[in-house]
């Protein structure tokens, strides 16, 4: 099974570079979306084969997910169950006979750290759903989860600590849940692997310099390693600030 996910940072605009064909292109089983920015009725999108499910923001062009799928699933949830959280549309969990399909967009801690009591409050209460899920089934958490774990995650870790997304609280948040029975999937299969990121700064060239960040991620339960086969990023799809990342289970 092929994973993919992606923060299109605004669904409209990348269906306008092409997505049709990165999606044709990739052949996946999930693909999975983070800040589509738009409300229900607001695009006509659909895959011959895929279902499709979306959480929207109330807030009009604010975050937002999707999973498109091949594979029907048995429930669905749009929220993690706490109403000061589940107004912004930040999670879609598909539940199927083996595993759950979680995926996340992580608020953002913002300029000066102005979110920052909010991402603790969120950071907490997400990992305890996808705790209560992993009870019963293991899971794949997937998205832009806003943190770098590890000074090997980002091209200039000592002039970010401090900054939004490289704190020490979001990184212990970080440690805190792989410490809870999650493996990152990258980084497990390619443990030393410098410059490999996943967004990148729209200034200063920064892309083209790769001078980036890797805070997209694919999480798994534990007990679903041994079916682990491959988790790549894909720099060279372009049309978002960030770029899609990948896993494939067998």
């Amino acid at each position: 099974m092929k994973f993919i996910s992606w923060n299109v940072n605004g669904l409209r605009a990348v269906v306008g570079k092409g997505f049709a064909d990165i999606f044709a292109g990739f052949d996946a089983d999930f693909f999975c979306l983070q800040e589509i920015k738009l409300q229900e009725g607001q695009l006509d999108i659909a895959f011959d084969g895929y279902e499709s499910y979306w959480s929207y923001a109330e807030r009009k062009g604010y975050s937002g997910t999707a999973i498109f799928t091949r594979r029907k699933p048995l429930s669905v949830r749009h929220a993690i169950g706490v109403e000061r959280h589940d107004t912004e549309g930040r999670v879609v969990a598909l539940e199927y006979d083996d595993f759950f399909l979680v995926t996340v967009y992580t608020p953002n801690s913002q300029n000066e750290l102005a979110r920052l009591d909010y991402r603790m409050d969120w950071e907490a209460e997400f990992a305890a759903f996808v705790k209560s899920l992993d009870a019963e089934k293991p899971v794949i958490i997937c998205g832009d989860m806003n943190v770098a774990h590890e000074e090997i995650d980002l091209a200039n870790p000592k002039t970010n600590r401090r900054n939004a997304g490289f704190t020490d609280e979001e990184r212990d948040c970080f440690s805190r849940l792989l410490g809870e029975g999650f493996v990152d999937t990258f980084r497990y299969l390619n443990p030393g692997k410098t410059g490999a990121y996943s967004w990148w700064s729209y200034r200063g060239r920064a892309r083209e310099k790769n001078v980036g960040w890797r805070i997209d991620y694919f999480l798994v339960s534990e007990r679903l390693v041994p079916r682990l086969k491959d988790a790549q990023i894909h720099p060279d799809i372009t049309g978002s600030d960030h770029c899609p990342v990948s896993i494939i289970l067998e």
